[in-house]
């Protein structure tokens, strides 16, 4: 079955892209939540005008991310976390403190971009998370977690 995306959808597509997925996720799932349409050929038509019309408007969206990914190129975030003596975390550390740390550092991110390879971190130490501004456009942010 094949359905037109109506937002992002993480591990499926993105926005505006056409997808084979299983008949009943797709009539189950995807059309009652809103997320996708189904892929007839009028969509299809309406689809492909509508992408001519903003082909500009995602160039400069484009030209953005990546002028802000070129600012975001070698930065170094720390995050401090309380640790016992062995290194091991109380909790963990995930996208919310990461998105707030590079608040701090004057870079508006909004969390469910951030992508970390690990999905909790729980010791101290270095990582690096994947920041995707664009879809075509994707920033890796160092930080260091260490104890407070």
């Amino acid at each position: 079955m094949e359905v037109i995306l109506k937002t992002d959808v993480a591990k499926l597509g993105h926005k505006d892209d056409i997808i084979v997925v299983k008949p009943g996720y797709g009539r189950n799932y995807l059309i009652p939540k809103g997320i996708a349409i189904l892929a007839t050929e009028s969509a299809k038509k309406v689809l492909a005008e509508n992408q001519k019309q903003r082909a500009h408007k995602l160039a400069k969206i484009k030209a953005d991310a990546e002028e802000l990914a070129a600012k975001m190129e070698g930065l170094k975030l720390t995050i401090g976390a309380k640790a016992s003596s062995t290194g091991k975390i109380f909790g963990s550390v995930n996208t919310i403190q990461i998105s707030e740390a590079l608040a701090k550092a004057g870079f508006e991110i909004d969390r469910k971009i951030i992508l970390i390879k690990d999905e909790a971190i729980k010791d101290l130490g270095s990582y690096t998370a994947t920041i995707k501004l664009h879809r075509e456009v994707k920033v890796e942010v160092a930080f260091d977690v260490v104890a407070e």
